[in-house]
């Protein structure tokens, strides 16, 4: 596989052409300068204005089949400030890699919390956006609308990619939840200001559970479904494992080729 460099003085526009093109969406909120580097898109997701448009398309009334499952991860040099955005396409029956997207590059934005993008997120959407097929569902390592202002990472992606997307967590940052039955499946409503916002679902007996939530276009059970699928050893999701041992080993290789 190859791995490139990314030095795109048209981010935005860039990605939103490409994006257009393989089917993906519109993301011309993102048509913006952004020299060198990945984000911030400084904007895109501020205020509750946008917010509120995007979680009128939370949910999908007439979910498609999950055959196709994409996990989402990111891995970070902080030495040098460069990251790699990984995609791992999985045929969900057989969980043999259909494809996959890796992209390496320079953040110049820190984690925060609020309105503004993590740092992964723009990287994260370019990476989608070369895939030449299109996934039945996106799953990000953390929150959907089990987040402090409900829109967290997944909820980010899947409004700027137009894809089904998913969280799938190790740990919730807000709400509470009974414990679930020690059995493979058993779950439990992750429930914060009196609405569920997520499922904590045991995928291996005996084993801690992980925390589901929606992010865009999908419904929790339908996610949670996708979820067991994908978990037919380890706790959490082949997808997620593939994505981040992706993402490892590409910012390594990258790092490697310029010592």
């Amino acid at each position: 596989m190859g791995l490139r460099s990314i030095n795109i003085p048209a981010y935005g526009r860039n990605l939103a052409q490409g994006a257009a093109q393989n089917g993906f969406g519109s993301l011309a909120s993102l048509a913006m300068r952004v020299p060198a580097v990945y984000g911030p898109p400084r904007n895109v997701m501020s205020g509750p204005h946008f917010r509120h448009t995007a979680v009128l398309d939370m949910t999908d009334d007439h979910p498609r089949p999950v055959h196709t499952a994409a996990g989402l991860d990111a891995a970070y040099d902080e030495a040098t400030g460069l990251m790699a955005a990984a995609v791992v396409v999985l045929d969900t029956n057989t969980l043999e890699p259909v494809e996959t997207s890796v992209m390496v590059g320079r953040s110049e934005q820190r984690s925060v919390t609020g309105d503004t993008l993590p740092r992964q997120v723009p990287a994260l959407v370019e990476a989608v956006s070369k895939l030449t097929v299109r996934p039945d569902l996106l799953i990000c390592d953390g929150q959907g609308i089990a987040h402090a202002n409900r829109f967290g990472l997944a909820c980010q992606i899947g409004t700027l990619t137009n894809l089904p997307t998913i969280g799938v967590a190790k740990a919730p940052v807000i709400g509470a939840t009974a414990e679930p039955g020690p059995d493979r499946g058993a779950s439990a409503p992750l429930r914060h200001a009196g609405e569920t916002v997520g499922r904590a679902l045991r995928t291996q007996t005996g084993v801690k559970p992980v925390y589901v939530s929606i992010g865009y276009r999908i419904d929790l059970d339908t996610a949670c479904e996708a979820v067991l699928k994908l978990c037919p050893t380890y706790r959490l999701p082949e997808t997620t494992r593939q994505a981040d041992q992706l993402a490892r080993r590409g910012l390594r290789e990258f790092l490697d080729a310029f010592a």
